[in-house]
């Protein structure tokens, strides 16, 4: 609800300056933050059994955001703003609506919603996962293997504070065991300074060379200082952040990984308990690819019935609470093989399944 006055806040006063250009990248942006963020990270509470206040809370907080966000797209997308505005009415019949979105008045920021620091919070969070799937593809290991350990590292300890309170989602989404918090950037990344070529060049001309050297052997303190104040003066010479672009580098023998702002050290290793909870969530992932092959509701329960090789089955053992929960199985019962159960190849080795709708 935050970022949607944040977006009402923005659309307004870029609409008030006929700035439309600037706006459809902007609802692009939300959409993206709501589906891939919002609704995903949220799905355990979406799908969660009965009905409970954090359930109802989850959906209130959809519920209210696509109904402004139908208001806010009304101009620029007429159709399918009425559409889902209409659908959504429908939902509320004890609530009187206007006939259509295009009969509203145009939703107005409400400030007492926008909380910043959570905000921003997000963001960082959002940071640490886009690292850390980067740290993964380079250590060439998928998402569904877990593992055991990742490090946030920033200076600023508050910033840490914040992110503890987002730790859940980032281990959800990295899937990882742990997460670890340092403020001693010194001992994962050292900042680099380069000139920004394109830029100095035709200032500086032939003192190019010398002046290269002299910004290639900045100290981490003036390097600091500079991104501080956003200048340095460099043997008489003024330099902004445009012209001296900084960027920050892992030191030797660590796994960490910055995007300027926030660094990551990734735990890498695997055991064999990880490799099996990999597994595991491939397992999850076959049987959720058949239940969409029998047309199931995503509230749907189903029982399953199982039979493979042993690293398998012993994976499953280990992990059934959390296949059950992923895949809504009110029971899981190892069994011998059947020719009508599906089959799956996970890492070479084979798995065979039923599964059958709850009445």
């Amino acid at each position: 609800l935050s970022r949607m006055q944040t977006l009402k806040k923005s659309v307004s006063e870029e609409m008030e300056a006929y700035r439309l250009y600037n706006v459809v990248p902007q609802l692009f942006r939300f959409i993206e933050d709501l589906t891939n963020w919002y609704i995903r990270l949220n799905r355990s509470r979406f799908w969660g059994e009965g009905i409970t206040s954090d359930k109802n809370a989850a959906y209130a907080t959809l519920y209210r955001t696509l109904f402004d966000l139908s208001k806010v797209m009304a101009p620029f997308t007429p159709f399918l703003s009425d559409y889902i505005y209409l659908k959504l009415t429908n939902l509320a019949k004890k609530t009187v609506h206007p006939e259509s979105v295009h009969l509203c008045e145009y939703p107005e920021s409400e400030s007492v919603l926008v909380r910043a620091e959570l905000e921003e919070s997000v963001s960082f969070m959002q940071r640490v996962v886009l690292l850390g799937r980067q740290k993964r593809e380079e250590a060439k290991i998928g998402l569904r293997t877990p593992l055991r350990r990742i490090t946030l590292i920033a200076r600023k300890k508050l910033l840490l504070d914040d992110l503890r309170e987002l730790e859940d989602y980032i281990k959800v989404e990295l899937n990882v065991l742990n997460v670890a918090y340092d403020t001693d950037e010194e001992s994962y990344i050292r900042a680099v300074a380069k000139p920004n070529f394109p830029v100095l060049g035709k200032r500086l001309g032939r003192r190019m060379k010398a002046f290269q050297e002299r910004i290639n052997n900045l100290t981490v303190e003036e390097i600091d200082n500079f991104q501080l104040n956003q200048s340095i003066v460099i043997d008489g010479e003024a330099f902004t952040t445009e012209e001296i672009l900084v960027s920050q580098q892992a030191l030797e023998g660590a796994n960490a990984l910055s995007d300027g702002q926030i660094a990551i050290d990734l735990d890498c290793e695997l055991s064999d308990d990880l490799v099996r909870g990999g597994y595991a969530r491939e397992i999850v992932r076959r049987v959720q690819d058949f239940r969409k092959e029998l047309s199931l509701n995503v509230s749907d329960r189903i029982v399953v019935e199982y039979a493979g090789d042993h690293q398998l089955l012993q994976a499953l053992e280990e992990h059934q609470g959390y296949v059950m929960s992923e895949t809504l199985a009110v029971s899981m019962t190892k069994k011998k093989r059947k020719s009508s159960m599906s089959s799956a190849t996970i890492d070479d080795l084979s798995f065979y399944f039923g599964v059958q709708k709850v009445d």
